[in-house]
């Protein structure tokens, strides 16, 4: 039975940090990735992040390139997603994903399994 559980997430004003963390388990295949979505309200899913859990390569959407680190703990089961430099248009419900499909660019139709969502609120 694979789970996929958040935490972290909150509120926080424009150029400030947060972090969130994701711990997974059941999964049992050796390699596959792990990535973030975003959605704000009125809009699309989109794919911020991803990581493979074999080899650690990892991706980024433009718009958060520089500010956003995925990484993941394979010994603790976890894939966290470290963001700096804020802006109010990163405020979005994040949800944490599994696939097996390809890392990038992360589709909502390949995701395997999903997290139950933590909401990012960036103030002016």
């Amino acid at each position: 039975h694979v789970q996929l559980v958040e935490s972290g997430g909150g509120s926080v004003q424009t150029g400030g940090s947060l972090g969130l963390s994701c711990a997974f388990s059941g999964y049992t295949y050796s390699n596959y990735c792990m990535g973030w979505f975003r959605q704000a309200p009125g809009k699309q899913r989109e794919g911020v992040a991803g990581v493979y859990t074999g080899g650690g390569i990892t991706y980024y959407a433009d718009a958060v390139k520089g500010r956003f680190t995925v990484s993941r703990d394979n010994a603790n089961n976890t894939v966290n997603l470290m963001m700096n430099s804020l802006k109010p248009e990163d405020t979005a419900l994040y949800y944490c994903a599994a696939t097996y499909a390809s890392c990038w660019p992360l589709r909502v139709s390949g995701v395997d399994y999903w997290g139950q969502g933590t909401q990012v609120t960036v103030g002016q």
